[in-house]
Order: structure tokens, then sequence, then C-alpha cells
């Protein structure tokens, strides 16, 4: 094919890993002196996701200046390339018309972060991957990679939702279409195996490669009780990104989509006629139809954790563990006080409203809620990692008497920030009131609308509370 392709590496990588990648798409047909392989800095300290785009638009002016690089191209990334390529995308086509790309391809992107952000930032990252680099490991990029940045905040709000309303983005029918395809398998050599994260490819996470987000503002101002609720606009027009599952894949090996994965053919092969499909999308109507058919692969995968039998007999080697394939979902919420203040000691509580104890916040810090990140640079953030299927299958079942906890809710505790200043009321440290969240019916979950949890996917909930002074801090006297 004569289609013209760019492809970026990941954070601390080359574009040298990417040869295999670029063999498998000349042996289905492509012109391998039209593909074309990017780097960039990644490891160093002072450069920023920002400032490779900007370089990265320059170079494609360049080239396409030169006739080196058609007006016209796919691209492709992995990993921290997702965030790079979104950031050039928003930037620079912000509504998405004359971006001379239509297909967007992202191989296990960290766009709402990575766990092991943190390591890297850590002294730890720096005494070993910062070893042969000046001790450097790209501190600004891992910023931008912890989870629930500021820099993710700011990025999706300019190209996936907008918390004022519904406005345009890049991505859209007349705009880019993206796809995402991601692992579910974690690590299987014995060095690597210690960063295993169910639930992840052993770096990222499959809610935070998944593009299908959504956000709310939960508003305790005016009504402790009963706060308001305002949905974040969605910048796509409507348009679901077209994101896709595999049971086979570490984060590692989703570069690699002619080497076996250690499944049997049928699985192993579907990485590579993923990325084929998506490079042969031609119309925006395609894009939503792929999007649909992979829904069923993400939910045949999951599928896999309730099937021993199939799940073992689809692997020539050791299958994953049905916690490995769970589905997941993240949360990541913001507090602000009434005077957009930040608020960085606050509790959420979990819980089952139909409960008569706190013996369903107990069960969901147990059995369904795996971690908990408080960000770094913004300690106002905090991300939740759930896990969906204990949920459903734990979390939602019954007690003693016959009822039982059907539904999910979360509530707000902060704590005051001194002796005068107080918090919802001069009286009550949290919320009276919660949100509903999440039910084990159907029909009741859709009745949720903006506030539905998803499976697989990242929340952002900004939560903002009242700051009340207490009648000492001023008065009037004779």
């Amino acid at each position: 094919m004569t289609r013209q392709i760019a492809i970026l590496h990941g954070w601390g990588d080359t574009s040298a890993s990417f040869r295999k990648l670029e063999r498998f798409l000349a042996a289905e047909g492509y012109d391998i002196t039209r593909i074309w392989l990017g780097d960039y800095i990644s490891t160093d300290d002072d450069v920023r996701i920002e400032d490779v785009a900007r370089r990265m638009q320059a170079v494609i002016r360049e080239k396409q200046d030169a006739g080196e690089l058609g007006l016209h191209f796919d691209l492709i990334g992995h990993s921290t390339a997702g965030l790079v390529m979104r950031e050039w995308a928003v930037r620079y086509y912000p509504d998405g018309q004359n971006c001379p790309v239509r297909r967007m391809l992202m191989l296990a992107p960290a766009n709402f972060g990575s766990r092991l952000a943190t390591v890297g930032n850590s002294f730890i990252g720096r005494a070993t991957k910062g070893a042969l680099n000046g001790f450097q490991t790209g501190r600004e990029m891992l910023n931008a990679l912890e989870l629930g940045s500021p820099y993710q905040r700011s990025l999706v709000t300019r190209d996936l939702l907008d918390p004022g309303g519904a406005n345009t983005g890049p991505y859209g029918p007349g705009g880019i279409w993206p796809f995402v395809i991601t692992g579910s398998r974690g690590y299987r050599t014995i060095s690597r195996r210690l960063v295993n994260e169910d639930g992840s490819d052993g770096t990222v996470r499959v809610p935070a490669a998944n593009l299908n987000t959504a956000g709310i503002t939960v508003d305790f101002t005016e009504n402790i009780d009963i706060p308001e609720v305002r949905a974040w606009g969605s910048r796509t027009g409507g348009m679901v990104l077209p994101f896709a599952v595999l049971p086979d894949r570490d984060h590692t090996q989703i570069k690699y989509p002619g080497d076996p994965s250690g499944a049997v053919d049928e699985v192993s092969n579907r990485l590579g006629a993923l990325i084929l499909e998506a490079l042969a999308c031609e119309t925006a109507d395609e894009h939503q139809q792929i999007a649909a058919r992979w829904r069923d692969v993400s939910e045949e995968t999951a599928a896999l954790a309730a099937d021993t039998g199939r799940r073992r007999g689809l692997f020539r080697s050791r299958a994953p563990l049905a916690q490995e394939i769970h589905r997941y979902l993240q949360v990541v919420t913001r507090v602000r006080d009434d005077q957009g203040e930040p608020v960085n000691d606050y509790f959420i509580e979990f819980f089952s409203p139909d409960a008569r104890s706190d013996a369903s916040l107990l069960r969901f810090q147990n059995d369904v809620l795996d971690h908990v990140h408080v960000n770094k640079l913004d300690p106002s953030v905090r991300c939740f990692y759930i896990d969906r299927d204990d949920l459903m299958a734990r979390f939602y079942r019954q007690r003693a008497g016959g009822k039982g906890d059907r539904q999910l809710a979360a509530s707000i505790v902060a704590a005051n920030p001194g002796r005068n200043i107080r918090y919802f009321d001069k009286e009550v440290q949290g919320a009276r009131g919660y949100l509903l969240l999440h039910s084990d019916s159907e029909p009741e979950r859709a009745a949720l609308g903006a506030r539905r949890l998803h499976r697989n996917a990242t929340h952002f909930i900004d939560i903002i509370i009242p700051r009340k002074a207490l009648n000492r801090v001023f008065r009037l006297g004779r």
C-alpha cells in the first residue's frame, strides 16, 4: 500500500523497537519505504509532552515542505506516545479539521496514567533506569504520567470533555478517528512480575488506556443533603471510540503483532488483524462499526474470567488467572472549596445506601477497591482503582434476612482546615448527602445517566464543598 505511516515510541524507548511492526506491515502489503519511525527524548528531566508535540509539528511541516511526507498519513503510537499524539492533535487541530492524520492508532496508551510513573520518579527509578542518563528519568514526562496528574486533566478537558457543557474537539466524523488496542496480561518474566497489577498489561491499566471517558461536577455549595450534579459535555459529538482489550498481550508484546503470544493462533493473531482493520478504515460509519466489533472483542476477553476451561484451552503455556482479566474502572476525584481552593485532606466513602451498618463500606474497601493513589503534585486529587467484576459478584450479594446491597453510592468527609473554619457547616464534618453511582440492575444503571460508572473506563469527578467561618472569625460590637 502507498499510504504513509508514522510510528512513535513510548517513555524510555526508541524507534528501534518498532522494526518488527514495520516488517509486519510490509508483509501485509505496506510499502516499507513509506513508513516513518519517530524518535523523541523521553528520559531527560526538562522535556515535557508539550515540548515533544511542538517539535513534532515542526518536523512534520519540514518533511511536508520538502515533499518527503505527504499531506495525509496514518499515526501509530505506543504507551506515552498516546499523550504526545493527543497533545499534538488538540494543539494544532483543535476541531480536527485539516489535520494530516485521519487514522490515529494507539497501542496500550497511558491516556490516564500509569501506576509505575511514581516508581520511575522515585529514588529507585533514578538509581536504576536513570543510571545511564545522568540519573535523569524524564521527571516532567513522569509527572504527566502519574495517576490523576494535572496534565491529564488539562488534556482531557481540551480534547475529550468540556466541564462547561458541550464543545468541539479533534475527534469526530469529520475529524480524527482514534483507535485503541490494549492488553490485560501482565509480564511473565520473573524480573518483571513484581510490577504486575490485575486488570493491566503490567504497565498501563485497561481503563487508563480507554479514551471513552466521562466527567461530572458535584456541588455541595447550596445543599449538603442533595448536591447539584453537572455533567461534562463530550467533545467527540457522542462518537464511541474503538477500544479492544486482548487477553494475551502485555505492554511490550502489544508492539509485536507478528510474534506468538503464548496463546493459540485464534487469539495470538487477533492483534495483527485489529491493527490492519483500523488502518483500513475509510469512513466515519465504518469507524463506528469497528467500535461495536471491538467492544465485542473486549467482552469476549472479560468472559474468559468466568470460563476456566476455555481460558486454559486458549493458551499453550500458563493461562492468565481469572483476576488478571477482570474488568476494572478508575475514578479520579478532585476536591475544591467554594472559593476555588484545593482541599487535600478528605476521604471518599463508597457504600450501599441500603446498608444498616458500616459493613458495606468495609466490604467495598476489602473486596472491590484495589488501590488508591494521591497525586504528588496535587494532593486534592485521588485515583481510585475499582474491580468492577468483584463489585458485581462480591459486593452485590445477599445479606442475612434476604435483603441485599444492590446499589453503590459515595459520599465525602473532609478534615476541617483549623479551629476557625469548617467545611459543610458548623456542626457537620462531612456531607449528609451522597451520590448514587452504580447498581446491579441495568435499568437502574441506565437511569443514572452521567453519574453511572462504566467498565473499562476512567471517570472524573470534581467535588465542590462549602467553606464556613465560625462566628468568632469576625464580630461587630459597641
